[in-house]
């Protein structure tokens, strides 16, 4: 009777064992796994957004210094980037960490679709850079390369430098974008992008505390995780309603709250 007891009982203990590991990684993550999209058409299946438990060192301390806004930057508190007419019918708002795998499949998935709208005038684009993947993972990866886009802002090279910063994004644990000298060497992929006031920029992290007040904005704004994609103030992602999000479904979103409204005037650049 008791050998029979006994294999039960370390299958018990071995159970018990796990849980508490599982639990301990959990705490040491600080990680909320809050949503799952899936995107069939556009290979964005089953993705996960992660949301900032923790304040994060890397947000306290670059609220440091004095705050450099990017020039250009728009909106409350000077805490948006940009693309698109001022005066186009409809405002799609993102919130974005450089270091967040999922926002790389959002914006590898759609940003064509995005840049097409904005390019037509049906939309501007106001992104926001949020550091929550440092927060939860530790390092510094995500203040920097956001620090790096708003002084690629500053010479009017932004979105490209953007595009080029997902398309090579590290592993999530990988914190390569903590290396100023990887973001200015993903800079010479920017004609134009790569001089001396780039690179002093990004060494002397100009905007850090600007990305500093951008988090806490991102913090205390009550959003769930990135990315967070809101079409005039309504999130679409992981889906709108009960529709999911695909390249067709943005189109179509943008296309119904446009309707009996003008384009916005796209310069000729």
């Amino acid at each position: 009777m008791s050998e029979n007891q006994e294999p039960k009982r370390a299958a018990r203990e071995r159970l018990a064992q796990q849980r508490e590991q599982d639990r301990a990684r959990d705490r040491r993550r600080r990680t909320l796994i809050v949503s799952a999209a899936v995107v069939g058409v556009l290979a964005l299946a089953a993705v996960v957004g992660l949301v900032a438990i923790d304040v994060g060192e890397s947000g306290r301390d670059s609220e440091a210094a004095p705050v450099v806004t990017p020039s250009g930057a728009t909106g409350k508190d000077g805490l948006a980037i940009q693309v698109g007419a001022d005066d186009a019918p409809s405002t799609l708002t993102i919130w974005e960490d450089f270091r967040c795998p999922v926002c790389a499949q959002f914006e590898n998935a759609f940003r064509d679709t995005i840049a097409d709208l904005a390019h037509n005038g049906q939309i501007k684009v106001e992104y926001h850079l949020a550091t929550i993947i440092d927060g939860n993972l530790g390092g510094s990866g995500s203040l920097r390369a956001a620090n790096a886009a708003a002084c690629a802002q500053d010479l009017g090279k932004f979105p490209a430098y953007h595009d080029v910063l997902y398309r090579n994004q590290p592993a999530e644990n990988d914190d390569a974008f903590a290396k100023n000298s990887k973001l200015i060497d993903l800079a010479g992929e920017v004609k134009g992008l790569d001089t001396s006031a780039f690179r002093t920029c990004v060494d002397d992290g100009t905007h850090d505390s600007w990305v500093g007040k951008s988090d806490r904005a991102f913090r205390d704004g009550g959003f769930q995780g990135t990315p967070t994609a809101l079409l005039n103030g309504e999130s679409i992602f992981p889906k709108k309603g009960d529709e999911e999000i695909s390249a067709e479904n943005i189109k179509k979103w943008v296309a119904d709250a446009n309707k009996g409204k003008k384009p916005g005037t796209v310069s000729s650049s």
